[in-house]
């Protein structure tokens, strides 16, 4: 057998280890909460998207949901207005509320659009603003300003996009009854939304490997998570700081009828395809 056909064997091999994946995910929804290093690294921003429309052409239903707060801060920067946070949320007063929308809904998703049809993919970018599709209250507007806290999401936009045969691309904005546009946790947001869609899966794209039994120690990842259990590994400081918020999210999701739900380190190329159609996967399940 010569090196080429030794090759393609191999290949061959891959697929039909992901055959019973593929049947598993067959035309279920799988929400991908996209962002951290694998937004702003170009070589991994297209292994994304790669990932993505492999999924779709194969069958699966993908949403894509993203933030985009380092873009978010950029563009605040060169404007002259300095980023503000608290509790981990951006401190939105009107001016960086409209930078908000116009960064996330306009440069970021549109550019995810436009990559993902570059590769063969059809794409639709939506946000929460679309249809009046993630309604909001104020969290606390004397403490974040035009923050968020969400009170309802329709999926029928989203269901209306993957029902013609294309990929949609979030961004997560939101609006009160009197049509102000509030920014929202990119965390939260597809949590809420993998859940009203009662999604087989939510891929929480991150810059770590998962969740880890010792934070210093990439070895020691913890590859399946029951959600009873999580208040305990909060208690013993596995859970801490800004992995806090995360792991509610994953929390909120399964609660909401989410049946799976990941921590996946995003810079790793195909990560998500790794996560979805091996044996091993590569992050932290929550179930």
């Amino acid at each position: 057998m010569t090196q080429s056909m030794l090759e393609n064997a191999q290949r061959a091999e891959v697929l039909v280890h992901a055959l019973p994946y593929i049947q598993k995910y067959y035309n279920k929804i799988i929400v991908v909460k996209y962002g951290g290093n694998a937004m702003l690294n170009d070589e991994l921003k297209a292994a994304v998207m790669n990932d993505i429309v492999l999924l779709s052409l194969i069958g699966i239903k993908v949403v894509l949901v993203h933030g985009g707060g380092p873009e978010i801060s950029d563009t605040l920067t060169a404007m002259g207005k300095k980023s503000e946070f608290l509790d981990g949320l951006r401190v939105t007063d009107a001016e960086t509320a409209d930078v908000v929308q116009m960064v996330l809904a306009g440069k970021i998703n549109k550019e995810l659009v436009n990559r993902i049809g570059g590769i063969g993919g059809k794409a639709i970018g939506l946000c929460g603003l679309d249809g009046h599709m993630i309604k909001v209250t104020a969290l606390n507007k004397e403490k974040y300003g035009f923050v968020g806290d969400i009170q309802d999401v329709d999926p029928q936009p989203i269901l209306n996009v993957l029902a013609m045969g294309y990929i949609p691309v979030v961004a997560t904005l939101g609006c009160d009854g009197e049509g102000s546009v509030y920014n929202i946790n990119a965390d939260t947001a597809a949590a809420r939304i993998a859940g009203t869609l009662k999604a087989e899966s939510l891929i929480n794209m991150t810059d770590i490997a998962g969740l880890l039994m010792d934070k210093d120690d990439p070895t020691s990842l913890i590859p399946r998570v029951n959600v009873s259990e999580a208040p305990q590994l909060i208690h013993q400081g596995v859970i801490s700081g800004g992995m806090i918020p995360k792991v509610d999210c994953c929390i909120e999701a399964i609660r909401r009828g989410v049946k799976k739900v990941f921590i996946i380190d995003g810079r790793l190329p195909h990560a998500i395809l790794m996560e979805t159609l091996t044996d091993e996967g590569i992050g932290t399940m929550f179930i």
